[in-house]
């Protein structure tokens, strides 16, 4: 289960400054498709940029919230939605059926959307960008690491390995799983098979399993979670602190 429609982000534990602008716009991908997506832009920049991927529910108002919560922790942030070729540009709210539109999304789709909305990111800062994606984002974050888009790391929250595919090989950036213990999405075989084959191939990851936490435990009502949140922010900001020179905690 993802999040439900009401969910919003915790908030983080590290506030640099305020949100200096914020607003949403459109994108037009290589191919011609048009998507959402939203940008924050921190007034105390801390020298990285997030491409911010969301759940299967697209550009839901938790992930513009979400966007707001790491500009004041200081990153540059462009968070996009997934479903302009069969949804067009409606509100992705309560009433926004998810399920009719998940299965006509392809991995070419989300990587042309991701370069467009990075390519307009970079016009703006030109800091390391991370991936950070959840559940269906958060598989798509680790892809996007195997891809020629120039990513520092990838983070996911509870993603999906299947949405990964075989491209471990191709792998040229570190990743970042925070998992969720008791994940009714995706069983810890799964991903004892996903990192068996990054150490065969030789590839950095970090892993965090938060035993107990249900899929979908990074949510401000999830307060027998609100442990879990606040180190999966802060392991957050040490992996992206990490890779741009700060010194480990």
């Amino acid at each position: 289960m993802c999040h439900p429609t009401d969910s919003r982000p915790p908030a983080a534990p590290v506030v640099i400054g305020t949100v200096a602008e914020e607003g949403r716009l459109e994108i037009t991908a290589a191919d011609g498709n048009r998507f959402n997506a939203f940008r924050a832009a921190p007034s105390v920049p801390n020298g990285r940029s997030i491409l911010l991927l969301p759940d299967r529910r697209g550009l839901h108002p938790f992930y513009e919230d979400l966007a707001r919560r790491f500009a004041e922790a200081g990153f540059h942030v462009m968070a996009f939605d997934f479903y302009g070729r069969s949804a067009g540009l409606t509100p992705r709210d309560a009433d926004f059926d998810w399920a009719v539109h998940m299965p006509l999304l392809e991995p070419a789709h989300v990587e042309a959307d991701a370069a467009a909305a990075l390519s307009k990111l970079r016009e703006w800062s030109d800091a390391p960008v991370f991936g950070v994606g959840f559940c269906l984002g958060g598989s798509y974050s680790w892809r996007l690491a195997t891809t020629d888009l120039g990513l520092s790391g990838a983070a996911g929250f509870y993603g999906v390995p299947r949405f990964f595919g075989n491209r471990t090989e191709q792998l040229t950036a570190p990743l970042l799983m925070l998992l969720a213990g008791e994940d009714v999405v995706t069983t810890r075989e799964e991903f004892a098979e996903f990192t068996a084959g990054l150490e065969r191939a030789g590839k950095e990851y970090e892993m965090k399993v938060y035993e107990g936490a249900p899929h979908s435990f990074f949510d401000d009502s999830e307060e027998d979670w609100s442990d879990a949140c606040t180190d999966a922010w802060h392991r957050l900001l040490a992996f992206t602190g990490v890779r741009i020179g700060e010194p480990a905690a």
